[in-house]
């Protein structure tokens, strides 16, 4: 097996977490077969235990769903389903170092699918690879080649808007500029509304607004955001060189954290919605249409807009961005791992499993001919990919390990710790030594 820089330090990690591991490397069921086509198969009688390891809490009444619905198609298929959170990245890595891999579970697409591709099976020439959309399936396939993830959902990402609060400070439409949006804020001030719900505390709310500032920067250079991103991965290029980055971002972190709302740091995603929903400020930063539900939780008539980050004053730089950034992964060497592949296919190909994505998860769907979900965004999104391209999911093109410095690097940013010029180069710095899994 090669071996991949990533996994430094984690084994004797392993050792303390250990009593962590699940059951999942450890099935006692017996493999299906393949049928003539290559499909799983699984054997009807034999009971069949799946252990399905996620750090998508939002969705755990949506995958319980799926569980209970397949139980219905395969009675002997029983789905253990463990979700986490804070410490998933690092819970996952120590059950894989121990020898204890689930049978299922969860990463980041792009840059991640290469990371995880020893412990991955291959699911390339299974139809629920060709029920994936073109965009989506790229985002699952790995740099040889091959399909090793399984889209959670489709996604948006965008900054979230309250149209009431617009209107009554008189403003028509979103800003696209940074001009607009400079007057904006004075509009929305000058009625008395926060222009901005941040959740600061959380790191991974950085990486989706910068992948805005990257897109652009890369349009603004003629190049592809995957070959700048590469640039920095291998530091041949440096953030100074490029204003959007070096400029045009930190100045609008420094907008958000100036016109936002109080003690940005101890804001979580929680707190967000709860501030943007009740009112508390008109945008909401570094978010997409995972929130809508939370939003109409808490306000159920709540008027919502999406826009693109107002990144320069080129209006044509400003755009949403769409793609899968979460991916799930089937242990190649689990013992079920037929009977994994079966039903997966079953969720991805079959009208119920099509319906499941906008009717139960009420999420962008990730695969072909499926409707949207009833939801304001979805909707929104549609109309605006009409006339506007899409960004691109520039996140992909890095690891979550650099992701995950690069928000605590931010966070001592606005924290006040590090200045601009300090904390650049150990962004790039990251960038190299985390960016990649070469």
């Amino acid at each position: 097996m090669k071996k991949k820089r990533v996994w430094a330090g984690f084994f004797s990690l392993a050792l303390v977490m250990g009593l962590l591991s699940g059951c999942g490397g450890n099935n006692t069921a017996s493999n299906g077969g393949t049928n003539s086509e290559g499909a799983a198969t699984g054997n009807d009688s034999k009971p069949v235990t799946i252990y399905m390891f996620t750090a998508s809490p939002e969705y755990t009444d949506a995958f319980n769903t799926y569980i209970s619905e397949y139980k219905k198609v395969k009675p002997n298929v029983t789905i253990n389903l463990e979700i986490m959170q804070a410490d998933y990245n690092t819970v996952l890595k120590s059950k894989i170092a121990a020898g204890s891999t689930p049978d299922v579970f969860q990463t980041t697409a792009g840059g991640d699918i290469d990371t995880f591709a020893d412990y991955s099976a291959d699911l390339t020439n299974e139809p629920l690879a060709s029920s994936m959309t073109d965009a989506v399936r790229s985002n699952m396939t790995s740099s040889d080649g091959k399909v090793l993830g399984l889209p959670i959902k489709g996604n948006l990402f965008t900054l979230i808007y309250n149209k009431k609060l617009f209107a009554d400070a008189g403003i028509e439409a979103f800003p696209k500029t940074t001009s607009e949006l400079d007057e904006a804020i004075t509009k929305l001030e000058a009625k008395g509304i926060t222009p901005f719900a941040n959740a600061y505390k959380e790191w991974w709310v950085w990486k989706h607004i910068f992948q805005h500032y990257v897109d652009a920067a890369a349009k603004d250079a003629g190049m592809e955001p995957k070959d700048l991103v590469n640039k920095f991965i291998s530091g041949e290029a440096k953030i100074k060189d490029y204003p959007v980055l070096y400029d045009n971002f930190f100045s609008f972190i420094d907008t958000t954290v100036a016109h936002g709302t109080d003690k940005p740091l101890e804001r979580d995603s929680n707190a967000q919605v709860s501030d943007f929903a009740l009112g508390k400020a008109a945008i909401m930063t570094g978010k997409g249409a995972w929130d809508e539900e939370a939003i109409k939780k808490i306000t159920p008539d709540f008027e919502l807009g999406i826009a693109g980050y107002p990144v320069s004053d080129d209006a044509a730089e400003s755009f949403i961005i769409t793609g899968a950034d979460q991916a799930l992964r089937i242990n190649k060497d689990s013992k079920v791992v037929n009977e994994t592949i079966e039903f997966f296919n079953w969720l991805y190909t079959s009208d119920y499993g099509k319906s499941w994505f906008s009717e139960v998860a009420k999420v962008i769907p990730p695969i072909k001919d499926a409707p949207l979900p009833d939801l304001d965004m979805p909707k929104q999104m549609e109309e605006i990919l009409k006339t506007e391209p899409s960004g691109d999911l520039s996140v992909n093109y890095s690891l979550d390990t650099f992701h995950q410095k690069f928000g605590e690097l931010m966070q001592s940013y606005i924290g006040g710790n590090k200045t601009k010029d300090q904390v650049i180069p150990e962004i790039e710095q990251a960038w190299v030594q985390l960016g990649s899994a070469q």
